[in-house]
């Protein structure tokens, strides 16, 4: 099973969120942690694009949230409590969170996890210079699963701090590999990847 961050074992994506510790002072709070994840998750995932966009989104549904969830808030959060919760957020912990959400999704849990894909991308404007004639870029490892039809985990790096090869080693040493074919680039399969036999290694696709 997958190194869980939580003690979640609902399928509900709430129930991982409110696992996520808050890192935030108890004094002043007033919005739950794990309510400013959800409205995040569903902000993005409507289009939001920015903190004003997460503010708008969050004061166009906040009553029909604070109803369906059984919350009594006085007011929706703004754009500086998005902004000063995300600046404290425990990022592993969250990405940690959706990812098991994510594979409690597949009928047989991460047993049924038989097959992933690697793929790596350079985030879009990201590319700039170097001082020696080269470029630099901000970089996305992604870990698909077939079983599920999703993305169960991902994370970035930039190209003058880190490199594929030790990120997608990272991601996969998150995981129980028992068992599971890994589809790479060929770049991964240049030498082995780690050196106990908790995993076969990536294969080439």
């Amino acid at each position: 099973m997958p190194e869980t961050a939580s003690a979640a074992t609902d399928l509900d994506l709430i129930s991982y969120l409110q696992a996520i510790p808050d890192a935030r002072m108890r004094r002043g709070v007033r919005i739950p942690a794990w309510y400013l994840l959800l409205v995040a998750v569903l902000g993005i995932l409507s289009g939001c694009q920015s903190l004003r966009d997460l503010e708008r989104f969050a004061r166009r549904h906040h009553s029909v949230l604070c109803k369906q969830l059984g919350l009594e808030l006085r007011r929706p959060p703004s754009d500086s409590a998005f902004r000063y919760f995300f600046l404290q957020v425990d990022v592993a912990a969250l990405c940690a969170a959706i990812r098991d959400w994510t594979i409690a999704q597949i009928p047989g849990g991460a047993a049924d996890l038989d097959q992933l894909i690697c793929d790596g991308k350079t985030l879009r404007g990201s590319i700039e210079p170097t001082a020696g004639g080269g470029s630099a870029f901000i970089a996305q490892v992604t870990l698909y699963s077939a079983a599920l039809g999703v993305a169960i985990s991902q994370a970035c790096y930039a190209t003058g701090e880190n490199h594929e090869r030790a990120v997608l080693k990272q991601l996969l040493g998150e995981l129980d590999l028992e068992g599971v074919l890994i589809q790479a680039d060929a770049l991964h399969t240049q030498r082995p990847f780690f050196s106990s036999s908790r995993s076969r290694g990536p294969t080439s696709s």
